[in-house]
This record gives C-alpha cells, structure tokens and sequence, in this order.
C-alpha cells in the first residue's frame, strides 16, 4: 500500500472515530441510569483517544460527520437507546474491514482494534431498555391489528364499497378490539402471575393495537375511490411489518427477512381471504348501500 493509500485509511478511521466520540458523548448527555451514563462517557472518551491515535498518523485535525451525529440521536429519540447502539454497533464491525487494510502496515493498529471489541462487550450489557421487555405485548396488539384489520377492511371494503361506511365501521371494529386485546393481555399476565407486568403489557398491547388500527383506516378517511383505499391500505400495513420488523431485527439482533416474509404472507393472506368473502357477500346477499 502506498503512503497516500494509507494516509487515507488512517484518516477515514480518524473522521469515524470522532464523530462516534460526539454520538455517544450526546446520548450520555440523556440517559438518566448512571451505570449506563458511566459507561457510554467512557467509550466517549476512548473514541475520542483513538480518533486522537490516527492523528499522530495523519498529522490533520479530524472532521466529525455532523449529518451522521444528528442522523443517530434523532434514531435513539424515536427508537430507544438499544436501536442507536446496536446500529452504531454495526457501524463499528464494518470499521473492522478498514482496520484490517491498515494493519498490513500499521501493527500498532491491533491495540485500538482491541479495545473496539471490548466496546462491543460493554454495550451488550449495558441494551436494557425497560419498553424491550414488553416486545410480546407489542407484537401481539401489532400483529393482531395488521391481520385482523387488514381483513375485516378488505372484506367491508368489497361488501359495502363505500368508503365512508367503512372508515367507521373499520374504526369502530378497531377500538373495541383493541379494547378486548389490552384486557386479554391483562387477565394473561395475571393468571401467570406477572402482577407488575400486567398493567404496563395491557397499555403497550393497547398502544400497538389502536396505532396500527388508525394507520390502516386513514386512507378511507382521505380517498374516495374504495379500490384506492384499499391498496393504500394494504401500502401502508407492508410498510408497518416492514419498519417494525427492521426495529426488531436491530434491537434483538433477529432475522428481518424470515419476520418480515411471515408476518406479510400472514396479514396479505388473510386479507386475500377476506376480499374473497367480502364478493360473495355482496354477490349473494346483494348489499346495496345508495
């Protein structure tokens, strides 16, 4: 490798290094458990050496990437702290292959290469966030509302036709399952004998259920054409499985493409299932809504 190759390699790691030194300084900034504040200063503080290593390499003050700062603390504010870190995580493994390009002429490399993977260590023990014990709560309000919904929309949609009707009647079904669902989870957590968990799983699966509910009801409350409203919806809850899934594949560390296909296949099937009810329906009983 010449020395302008390698110049280069130091200086990326440098640039990289100094703006994960401002990321993890500003979540430090908001987290209120002083173990995990500790903890995020410290590797604050060890990004900031190490940004200062390359320095003595490439002889140039680094440049942090302020788009990439602002891009994850606005994550972690929406997501959580464990999105942040386990994507700033990520970040951290495909550094690995730059490190490796400069080892070949720079040994010394292998202290700070070290001290990234004990970095990893540390931020798997510090992912506990309270709202990541409640997952199941907030998969089963999701996952029932994109099924349930999806298919009694679908099924209205082509019984009724039109999307005024619909919209309420999709509505008021939502509500009120979600109602049941918030209780069922409830009595569930109770009977096992999750009393402190109980009131807490009921409010996330509420939450779940009823967000979902009045994402897949909107279009019928915007468009006037039922067809339309319904690709729109069934847009949107692909859209829902495909963000949540991409959530929990970061923050668990699970298989996107094996939860994304399940949970799409699922709902779009039984909405297939209700379109086709929905036509008999209509068809054979003879709605007529003038």
């Amino acid at each position: 490798m010449t020395t302008a190759e390698l110049t280069r390699h130091l200086i990326k790691s440098q640039n990289a290094e100094l703006t994960e030194y401002h990321i993890y300084n500003r979540l430090a900034e908001r987290v209120k458990n002083k173990h995990n504040k500790s903890v995020l200063q410290q590797i604050a503080e060890d990004e900031k050496r190490h940004s200062e290593f390359w320095e003595q390499y490439t002889s140039v003050k680094g440049s942090p990437n302020k788009i990439r700062i602002w891009w994850y603390c606005l994550l972690t504010r929406i997501f959580g702290l464990t999105f942040g870190i386990r994507l700033l995580e990520q970040g951290e493994n495909n550094a690995q292959k730059n490190y490796d390009v400069i080892l070949q002429d720079l040994p010394e490399a292998q202290k700070i290469m070290n001290e990234e993977d004990v970095h990893e260590q540390q931020l798997v023990e510090l992912l506990k966030e309270k709202q990541l014990n409640y997952i199941g709560s907030i998969v089963l309000g999701l996952n029932d509302a994109l099924v349930e919904l999806t298919g009694a929309l679908a099924g209205l949609t082509f019984a009724l036709q039109n999307t005024h009707l619909i919209a309420i009647a999709g509505l008021i079904t939502g509500i009120a399952a979600s109602l049941s669902m918030a209780a069922s989870e409830y009595l569930s957590n109770r009977a096992d004998g999750n009393n402190d968990k109980a009131i807490a799983s009921a409010i996330y699966t509420g939450i779940a259920y009823i967000s979902t509910v009045a994402l897949l009801v909107i279009p019928y409350f915007i468009f006037s054409h039922f067809l339309m409203c319904f690709f729109m919806t069934l847009s949107i809850a692909i859209f829902i499985i495909f963000v949540f899934n991409y959530y929990i594949s970061v923050a668990k560390g699970f298989s996107f493409k094996k939860r994304f296909f399940e949970m799409a296949v699922i709902s779009l099937g039984v909405a297939a299932l209700s379109f086709g009810i929905g036509v008999l329906v209509r068809q054979t009983i003879g709605v007529d809504i003038g």
